[in-house]
Protein backbone atom coordinates (compact mmCIF):
# COMPACT_ATOMS: atom_id res chain seq x y z
CA UNK A 1 0.00 0.00 0.00
CA UNK A 2 1.28 3.48 -0.84
CA UNK A 3 2.07 5.70 2.11
CA UNK A 4 0.40 9.11 2.42
CA UNK A 5 2.75 10.67 5.00
CA UNK A 6 4.92 12.60 2.49
CA UNK A 7 1.83 14.37 1.15
CA UNK A 8 0.61 15.21 4.65
CA UNK A 9 4.05 16.52 5.57
CA UNK A 10 4.13 18.70 2.46
CA UNK A 11 0.76 20.24 3.32
CA UNK A 12 1.95 20.83 6.88
CA UNK A 13 4.92 22.78 5.52
CA UNK A 14 2.59 24.86 3.36
CA UNK A 15 0.31 25.54 6.34
CA UNK A 16 3.24 26.64 8.48
CA UNK A 17 4.45 28.94 5.69
CA UNK A 18 0.98 30.41 5.28
CA UNK A 19 0.68 31.21 8.98
CA UNK A 20 3.98 33.06 8.79
CA UNK A 21 2.71 35.15 5.86
CA UNK A 22 -0.76 35.86 7.26
CA UNK A 23 0.20 36.79 10.81
CA UNK A 24 0.15 40.56 11.35
CA UNK A 25 3.50 42.14 12.05
CA UNK A 26 3.64 44.10 15.33
CA UNK A 27 4.70 47.73 15.11
CA UNK A 28 6.68 47.44 18.33
CA UNK A 29 9.49 44.92 18.55
CA UNK A 30 11.01 43.91 21.87
CA UNK A 31 12.56 47.04 23.45
CA UNK A 32 16.24 46.83 24.39
CA UNK A 33 17.21 45.17 27.67
CA UNK A 34 19.98 46.49 29.92
CA UNK A 35 20.90 44.94 33.28
CA UNK A 36 17.63 43.01 33.33
CA UNK A 37 15.58 46.13 32.65
CA UNK A 38 13.46 46.95 29.61
CA UNK A 39 14.32 50.42 28.31
CA UNK A 40 10.84 51.94 28.62
CA UNK A 41 7.53 50.23 27.81
CA UNK A 42 6.96 48.92 24.30
CA UNK A 43 4.47 51.73 23.56
CA UNK A 44 7.00 54.45 24.44
CA UNK A 45 7.90 56.95 21.75
CA UNK A 46 11.55 55.80 21.79
CA UNK A 47 10.42 52.30 20.78
CA UNK A 48 7.91 53.34 18.12
CA UNK A 49 8.62 53.11 14.37
CA UNK A 50 8.14 56.37 12.50
CA UNK A 51 8.77 55.14 8.94
CA UNK A 52 5.14 55.78 7.94
CA UNK A 53 4.64 59.18 9.58
CA UNK A 54 4.36 62.37 7.48
CA UNK A 55 7.32 64.60 6.68
CA UNK A 56 7.56 67.78 8.73
CA UNK A 57 6.81 70.90 6.60
CA UNK A 58 10.11 72.46 7.77
CA UNK A 59 12.20 69.41 6.85
CA UNK A 60 14.24 70.96 4.05
CA UNK A 61 14.98 74.11 6.07
CA UNK A 62 16.06 72.05 9.09
CA UNK A 63 18.41 69.88 7.04
CA UNK A 64 19.88 72.92 5.29
CA UNK A 65 20.63 74.55 8.63
CA UNK A 66 22.28 71.47 10.09
CA UNK A 67 24.34 71.10 6.90
CA UNK A 68 25.89 74.53 7.46
CA UNK A 69 28.13 72.80 10.02
CA UNK A 70 28.58 69.26 8.65
CA UNK A 71 26.96 67.36 5.82
CA UNK A 72 27.54 63.66 6.56
CA UNK A 73 26.95 61.19 9.38
CA UNK A 74 29.68 60.33 11.84
CA UNK A 75 29.82 57.74 14.65
CA UNK A 76 30.46 59.48 17.97
CA UNK A 77 31.67 56.19 19.44
CA UNK A 78 34.43 53.70 18.79
CA UNK A 79 36.63 50.82 19.86
CA UNK A 80 39.31 52.78 21.80
CA UNK A 81 41.63 52.43 18.78
CA UNK A 82 41.79 56.20 18.32
CA UNK A 83 40.75 57.36 21.79
CA UNK A 84 37.84 57.14 24.20
CA UNK A 85 34.83 58.02 22.07
CA UNK A 86 31.30 57.20 23.16
CA UNK A 87 29.08 57.23 26.23
CA UNK A 88 29.39 54.12 28.43
CA UNK A 89 26.86 52.95 30.98
CA UNK A 90 27.24 51.30 34.38
CA UNK A 91 25.01 48.34 35.30
CA UNK A 92 24.82 48.10 39.09
CA UNK A 93 23.02 45.63 41.40
CA UNK A 94 19.94 46.57 43.36
CA UNK A 95 21.05 48.05 46.64
CA UNK A 96 24.19 49.65 45.21
CA UNK A 97 25.28 52.26 47.75
CA UNK A 98 24.07 55.72 46.78
CA UNK A 99 26.24 58.79 47.05
CA UNK A 100 25.51 62.48 47.26
CA UNK A 101 25.77 64.61 44.11
CA UNK A 102 25.64 68.42 44.14
CA UNK A 103 24.56 70.14 40.92
CA UNK A 104 25.37 73.39 39.19
CA UNK A 105 21.78 73.50 37.89
CA UNK A 106 20.17 72.12 41.03
CA UNK A 107 16.81 73.75 40.29
CA UNK A 108 16.35 71.47 37.25
CA UNK A 109 18.08 68.35 38.61
CA UNK A 110 16.75 65.37 40.55
CA UNK A 111 18.51 65.56 43.94
CA UNK A 112 19.28 61.86 44.37
CA UNK A 113 21.40 60.41 45.93
CA UNK A 114 22.75 58.44 42.95
CA UNK A 115 24.10 54.84 42.96
CA UNK A 116 27.38 55.77 41.28
CA UNK A 117 29.84 52.92 41.86
CA UNK A 118 33.48 53.46 42.77
CA UNK A 119 35.55 54.10 39.64
CA UNK A 120 32.54 54.31 37.29
CA UNK A 121 32.74 54.21 33.51
CA UNK A 122 32.53 57.81 32.41
CA UNK A 123 32.44 59.48 29.02
CA UNK A 124 35.95 60.36 27.94
CA UNK A 125 37.52 57.97 30.44
CA UNK A 126 38.60 58.60 34.01
CA UNK A 127 40.92 61.45 33.11
CA UNK A 128 39.13 62.70 30.02
CA UNK A 129 37.29 65.91 29.37
CA UNK A 130 34.25 66.75 27.26
CA UNK A 131 30.69 66.17 28.50
CA UNK A 132 31.73 63.54 31.07
CA UNK A 133 28.36 61.81 31.27
CA UNK A 134 27.81 59.06 33.82
CA UNK A 135 24.95 56.64 33.15
CA UNK A 136 23.86 54.10 35.78
CA UNK A 137 21.17 51.40 35.42
CA UNK A 138 20.09 49.87 38.74
CA UNK A 139 18.97 46.25 38.55
CA UNK A 140 15.66 45.40 40.16
CA UNK A 141 14.35 48.94 40.55
CA UNK A 142 15.07 49.62 36.86
CA UNK A 143 15.92 53.24 37.57
CA UNK A 144 18.23 55.10 35.20
CA UNK A 145 20.51 57.72 36.73
CA UNK A 146 22.33 60.15 34.43
CA UNK A 147 24.66 63.06 35.17
CA UNK A 148 26.49 65.57 33.01
CA UNK A 149 29.84 67.32 33.57
CA UNK A 150 30.54 64.82 36.35
CA UNK A 151 33.54 65.31 38.61
CA UNK A 152 34.54 63.30 41.66
CA UNK A 153 35.00 65.26 44.89
CA UNK A 154 37.55 62.69 46.01
CA UNK A 155 35.55 61.54 49.05
CA UNK A 156 32.97 59.32 47.33
CA UNK A 157 30.63 62.22 46.54
CA UNK A 158 30.30 63.92 43.15
CA UNK A 159 29.68 67.28 41.55
CA UNK A 160 27.83 67.55 38.22
CA UNK A 161 26.31 70.15 35.97
CA UNK A 162 22.90 68.50 36.03
CA UNK A 163 21.32 65.13 36.75
CA UNK A 164 18.14 63.21 36.05
CA UNK A 165 16.49 60.00 37.27
CA UNK A 166 14.17 58.02 35.00
CA UNK A 167 11.88 55.11 35.83
CA UNK A 168 12.41 52.69 32.93
CA UNK A 169 9.06 51.03 33.64
CA UNK A 170 7.20 54.31 33.16
CA UNK A 171 6.29 56.57 30.23
CA UNK A 172 6.47 59.70 32.40
CA UNK A 173 8.53 62.62 31.07
CA UNK A 174 10.52 65.12 33.09
CA UNK A 175 8.92 68.31 34.31
CA UNK A 176 8.33 70.71 31.43
CA UNK A 177 11.22 73.13 31.03
CA UNK A 178 13.72 70.95 32.91
CA UNK A 179 17.02 69.87 31.44
CA UNK A 180 18.51 66.44 32.15
CA UNK A 181 22.01 65.16 31.51
CA UNK A 182 21.02 66.08 27.94
CA UNK A 183 20.18 69.57 26.72
CA UNK A 184 16.82 68.32 25.41
CA UNK A 185 15.72 67.04 28.82
CA UNK A 186 15.67 63.51 27.39
CA UNK A 187 17.35 60.37 28.72
CA UNK A 188 20.62 59.45 26.99
CA UNK A 189 20.80 55.66 27.31
CA UNK A 190 17.69 54.88 25.18
CA UNK A 191 19.26 56.69 22.23
CA UNK A 192 22.67 55.05 22.21
CA UNK A 193 23.89 52.64 19.55
CA UNK A 194 24.61 49.60 21.74
CA UNK A 195 27.17 47.06 20.54
CA UNK A 196 25.20 43.96 21.56
CA UNK A 197 22.16 45.14 19.58
CA UNK A 198 24.20 45.69 16.45
CA UNK A 199 25.94 42.33 16.91
CA UNK A 200 22.49 40.71 17.17
CA UNK A 201 21.51 42.35 13.89
CA UNK A 202 18.76 44.80 14.86
CA UNK A 203 18.19 48.06 16.74
CA UNK A 204 14.58 48.41 17.93
CA UNK A 205 14.56 52.03 19.09
CA UNK A 206 15.33 55.59 18.06
CA UNK A 207 18.85 56.99 18.31
CA UNK A 208 20.16 60.38 19.46
CA UNK A 209 22.36 62.84 17.61
CA UNK A 210 23.79 66.33 17.97
CA UNK A 211 23.52 69.49 15.87
CA UNK A 212 25.46 72.72 16.00
CA UNK A 213 22.48 75.05 16.38
CA UNK A 214 18.99 74.55 17.81
CA UNK A 215 15.93 76.78 17.95
CA UNK A 216 14.67 78.64 20.99
CA UNK A 217 12.05 75.91 21.40
CA UNK A 218 11.53 72.23 22.14
CA UNK A 219 8.88 69.78 20.99
CA UNK A 220 7.49 66.55 22.45
CA UNK A 221 9.00 64.40 23.85
CA UNK A 222 11.84 66.85 24.65
CA UNK A 223 11.43 69.00 27.78
CA UNK A 224 14.12 71.65 27.44
CA UNK A 225 15.48 74.09 24.87
CA UNK A 226 19.00 75.34 24.28
CA UNK A 227 20.35 78.00 21.94
CA UNK A 228 24.16 77.84 21.62
CA UNK A 229 26.11 81.07 21.29
CA UNK A 230 27.16 79.97 17.79
CA UNK A 231 23.57 80.29 16.54
CA UNK A 232 23.10 83.56 14.63
CA UNK A 233 20.26 85.88 15.59
CA UNK A 234 18.87 85.51 12.08
CA UNK A 235 19.20 82.12 10.33
CA UNK A 236 20.70 82.04 6.87
CA UNK A 237 18.10 82.34 4.11
CA UNK A 238 16.37 79.05 3.37
CA UNK A 239 17.44 77.48 6.66
CA UNK A 240 15.86 77.02 10.06
CA UNK A 241 17.44 75.53 13.20
CA UNK A 242 15.50 72.50 14.47
CA UNK A 243 13.99 72.48 17.96
CA UNK A 244 15.22 70.08 20.61
CA UNK A 245 13.33 66.82 20.27
CA UNK A 246 12.89 67.04 16.50
CA UNK A 247 13.01 63.56 15.00
CA UNK A 248 14.67 62.71 11.70
CA UNK A 249 14.69 59.52 9.64
CA UNK A 250 16.76 58.18 6.78
CA UNK A 251 14.69 58.37 3.59
CA UNK A 252 12.99 55.14 2.54
CA UNK A 253 14.66 55.07 -0.89
CA UNK A 254 18.20 55.15 0.52
CA UNK A 255 19.89 51.88 -0.45
CA UNK A 256 21.64 50.25 2.54
CA UNK A 257 22.39 46.93 0.86
CA UNK A 258 26.01 47.68 -0.05
CA UNK A 259 27.18 48.58 3.45
CA UNK A 260 28.96 46.37 5.97
CA UNK A 261 26.93 44.66 8.68
CA UNK A 262 27.50 47.16 11.50
CA UNK A 263 26.71 50.14 9.29
CA UNK A 264 23.71 48.44 7.70
CA UNK A 265 22.11 47.68 11.09
CA UNK A 266 22.47 51.32 12.13
CA UNK A 267 21.10 52.69 8.86
CA UNK A 268 18.16 50.28 8.93
CA UNK A 269 17.25 51.57 12.39
CA UNK A 270 17.52 55.15 11.14
CA UNK A 271 14.97 54.31 8.45
CA UNK A 272 12.48 52.67 10.81
CA UNK A 273 13.00 54.50 14.13
CA UNK A 274 14.97 57.62 13.22
CA UNK A 275 16.89 59.79 15.66
CA UNK A 276 16.19 62.70 18.01
CA UNK A 277 17.95 66.06 18.20
CA UNK A 278 19.15 65.62 21.78
CA UNK A 279 22.10 67.97 22.35
CA UNK A 280 24.39 70.50 20.77
CA UNK A 281 27.69 69.48 19.21
CA UNK A 282 29.07 68.63 15.82
CA UNK A 283 26.17 68.08 13.43
CA UNK A 284 25.07 64.60 12.37
CA UNK A 285 27.14 62.90 15.11
CA UNK A 286 25.35 59.74 16.27
CA UNK A 287 25.87 58.65 19.87
CA UNK A 288 26.86 55.14 20.91
CA UNK A 289 28.70 53.20 23.57
CA UNK A 290 32.46 52.62 23.39
CA UNK A 291 33.22 48.95 22.78
CA UNK A 292 36.22 46.99 21.58
CA UNK A 293 34.25 45.29 18.80
CA UNK A 294 33.47 48.38 16.73
CA UNK A 295 35.05 48.51 13.27
CA UNK A 296 36.10 52.16 13.53
CA UNK A 297 37.57 52.72 10.08
CA UNK A 298 34.67 51.07 8.28
CA UNK A 299 32.02 52.88 10.30
CA UNK A 300 33.62 56.27 9.74
CA UNK A 301 34.20 55.79 6.01
CA UNK A 302 30.76 54.28 5.33
CA UNK A 303 28.71 56.70 7.42
CA UNK A 304 30.53 59.50 5.61
CA UNK A 305 28.68 58.31 2.49
CA UNK A 306 25.35 59.16 4.15
CA UNK A 307 24.56 62.84 3.68
CA UNK A 308 22.28 65.16 5.58
CA UNK A 309 20.16 65.49 2.46
CA UNK A 310 19.43 61.75 2.75
CA UNK A 311 17.37 62.56 5.86
CA UNK A 312 13.98 64.13 6.41
CA UNK A 313 12.36 65.59 9.51
CA UNK A 314 9.31 63.71 10.75
CA UNK A 315 6.06 65.14 12.12
CA UNK A 316 5.33 62.77 15.01
CA UNK A 317 2.81 65.04 16.76
CA UNK A 318 -0.01 62.57 16.04
CA UNK A 319 1.74 60.02 18.29
CA UNK A 320 1.28 62.14 21.40
CA UNK A 321 -1.27 61.04 23.97
CA UNK A 322 -0.25 63.55 26.63
CA UNK A 323 2.44 66.27 26.66
CA UNK A 324 3.70 64.81 29.94
CA UNK A 325 3.95 61.19 28.76
CA UNK A 326 6.13 59.32 26.29
CA UNK A 327 3.30 56.88 25.56
CA UNK A 328 2.17 56.87 21.93
CA UNK A 329 -1.30 56.96 20.47
CA UNK A 330 -2.55 53.37 20.09
CA UNK A 331 -3.27 54.14 16.44
CA UNK A 332 0.47 54.39 15.90
CA UNK A 333 0.82 50.69 16.67
CA UNK A 334 -1.06 49.74 13.51
CA UNK A 335 0.75 48.86 10.29
CA UNK A 336 -0.24 48.21 6.70
CA UNK A 337 -1.28 44.57 6.48
CA UNK A 338 -3.37 42.05 4.58
CA UNK A 339 -5.15 39.08 6.13
CA UNK A 340 -7.53 36.30 5.12
CA UNK A 341 -9.96 34.38 7.35
CA UNK A 342 -10.23 31.50 7.60
CA UNK A 343 -6.71 30.63 6.50
CA UNK A 344 -7.86 27.50 4.68
CA UNK A 345 -11.00 26.82 2.56
CA UNK A 346 -12.41 24.17 0.24
CA UNK A 347 -13.58 24.75 -3.33
CA UNK A 348 -16.73 26.91 -3.31
CA UNK A 349 -16.26 27.98 0.31
CA UNK A 350 -16.27 31.71 1.09
CA UNK A 351 -13.44 33.55 2.84
CA UNK A 352 -12.91 37.21 3.71
CA UNK A 353 -9.84 39.26 2.83
CA UNK A 354 -9.06 42.48 4.70
CA UNK A 355 -6.46 45.11 3.84
CA UNK A 356 -5.45 47.56 6.60
CA UNK A 357 -3.96 50.88 5.47
CA UNK A 358 -2.40 53.32 7.93
CA UNK A 359 -2.70 56.95 6.87
CA UNK A 360 0.16 59.43 6.90
CA UNK A 361 -1.71 62.44 5.51
CA UNK A 362 -0.57 61.77 1.95
CA UNK A 363 -2.31 60.05 -0.94
CA UNK A 364 -2.02 56.27 -0.90
CA UNK A 365 -3.20 54.08 -3.77
CA UNK A 366 -4.16 50.40 -3.61
CA UNK A 367 -3.93 47.84 -6.41
CA UNK A 368 -5.08 44.34 -5.48
CA UNK A 369 -5.28 41.86 -8.40
CA UNK A 370 -7.10 38.65 -7.50
CA UNK A 371 -5.27 35.36 -8.05
CA UNK A 372 -6.54 33.09 -10.81
CA UNK A 373 -8.13 30.59 -8.42
CA UNK A 374 -10.01 33.15 -6.31
CA UNK A 375 -13.36 34.63 -7.38
CA UNK A 376 -14.84 37.84 -5.92
CA UNK A 377 -18.16 37.31 -4.11
CA UNK A 378 -19.93 40.67 -3.85
CA UNK A 379 -18.55 44.20 -3.92
CA UNK A 380 -15.64 45.26 -1.71
CA UNK A 381 -16.42 47.61 1.20
CA UNK A 382 -14.41 50.13 3.20
CA UNK A 383 -14.34 51.56 6.73
CA UNK A 384 -12.41 54.63 7.81
CA UNK A 385 -12.83 56.39 4.45
CA UNK A 386 -15.60 57.97 2.40
CA UNK A 387 -13.94 56.80 -0.82
CA UNK A 388 -15.29 53.46 -2.00
CA UNK A 389 -13.02 50.85 -3.60
CA UNK A 390 -13.52 49.90 -7.25
CA UNK A 391 -13.43 46.50 -8.95
CA UNK A 392 -12.40 46.06 -12.59
CA UNK A 393 -13.91 42.81 -13.78
CA UNK A 394 -11.66 42.71 -16.86
CA UNK A 395 -8.37 42.89 -14.97
CA UNK A 396 -9.91 41.33 -11.83
CA UNK A 397 -8.29 44.10 -9.77
CA UNK A 398 -9.58 45.99 -6.74
CA UNK A 399 -8.33 49.58 -6.57
CA UNK A 400 -8.67 52.49 -4.16
CA UNK A 401 -6.99 55.86 -3.62
CA UNK A 402 -7.36 58.55 -0.94
CA UNK A 403 -5.37 60.53 1.64
CA UNK A 404 -6.20 59.16 5.11
CA UNK A 405 -5.34 61.39 8.07
CA UNK A 406 -2.09 60.63 9.88
CA UNK A 407 -2.54 57.38 11.83
CA UNK A 408 -6.07 57.04 10.48
CA UNK A 409 -6.94 53.38 9.84
CA UNK A 410 -8.66 52.42 6.59
CA UNK A 411 -9.83 48.82 6.18
CA UNK A 412 -10.95 47.40 2.84
CA UNK A 413 -12.71 44.04 2.97
CA UNK A 414 -14.13 41.69 0.37
CA UNK A 415 -15.47 38.16 0.24
CA UNK A 416 -14.15 35.58 -2.20
CA UNK A 417 -14.59 31.90 -3.05
CA UNK A 418 -12.11 29.23 -4.06
CA UNK A 419 -12.60 28.10 -7.66
CA UNK A 420 -10.10 25.24 -7.76
CA UNK A 421 -10.26 21.68 -6.50
CA UNK A 422 -6.48 21.42 -6.22
CA UNK A 423 -4.79 21.41 -2.88
CA UNK A 424 -2.40 24.39 -2.93
CA UNK A 425 -1.27 27.62 -1.29
CA UNK A 426 -2.73 30.71 -2.99
CA UNK A 427 -0.81 33.92 -2.43
CA UNK A 428 -2.75 37.16 -2.73
CA UNK A 429 -0.57 40.27 -2.88
CA UNK A 430 -1.69 43.90 -2.92
CA UNK A 431 0.50 46.93 -3.70
CA UNK A 432 0.25 50.20 -1.75
CA UNK A 433 1.82 53.25 -3.39
CA UNK A 434 2.72 56.44 -1.53
CA UNK A 435 4.41 58.87 -3.91
CA UNK A 436 7.32 56.98 -5.45
CA UNK A 437 7.41 54.36 -2.69
CA UNK A 438 5.64 51.04 -3.16
CA UNK A 439 4.88 48.51 -0.43
CA UNK A 440 3.45 45.03 -0.85
CA UNK A 441 1.23 43.28 1.68
CA UNK A 442 0.30 39.63 1.26
CA UNK A 443 -1.97 36.93 2.60
CA UNK A 444 -1.74 33.21 1.84
CA UNK A 445 -4.80 30.97 1.67
CA UNK A 446 -4.61 27.15 1.69
CA UNK A 447 -7.06 25.74 -0.86
CA UNK A 448 -8.75 22.44 0.00
CA UNK A 449 -6.65 21.74 3.10
CA UNK A 450 -8.83 18.91 4.35
CA UNK A 451 -9.40 17.11 1.05
CA UNK A 452 -8.17 13.49 1.28
CA UNK A 453 -7.63 11.15 -1.65
CA UNK A 454 -7.67 7.41 -1.04
CA UNK A 455 -4.37 5.80 -1.84
CA UNK A 456 -4.13 3.35 -4.73
CA UNK A 457 -4.25 -0.23 -3.44
CA UNK A 458 -1.95 -2.74 -5.11
CA UNK A 459 -1.69 -6.46 -4.53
Amino acid sequence: MQRTQPLVAAIAVILIASVACVAPQPAHAQPPQVNGCTIFPADNVWNTPIDQLPVDPNSNAYVANINLDATTLHPDFGSFQYGYFGIPYNPVPQGQAKVAVDFQYADESDPGPYPIPPNPLIEGGAGGDGDRHILVVEQGTCKLYETWASQSNGDGTWHAGSGAIFDLNSNALRQAGWTSADAAGLPILPGLVLYDEVAAGVINHALRFTVWCTADAYIWPARHKAVPAACPDTPQAGTKPPPMGQRFRLKANFDVSGFSTQTRVILTALKKYGMFVADNGTSWYISGEPKAGWDDDTLVSELRQVHGTDFEAVDESALQVSPNSGQVNPGAIAQDAKRVAPGGADQGQQVQYSIQIVGDGNVVSLSDPLPADVALAGNPSVTGSTVAPNYNATTRTISWSAAPAPLGIVTITYNATISTSARQAIANTATLTRGSVQKQVSAVLIANPRRVFMPVMRR
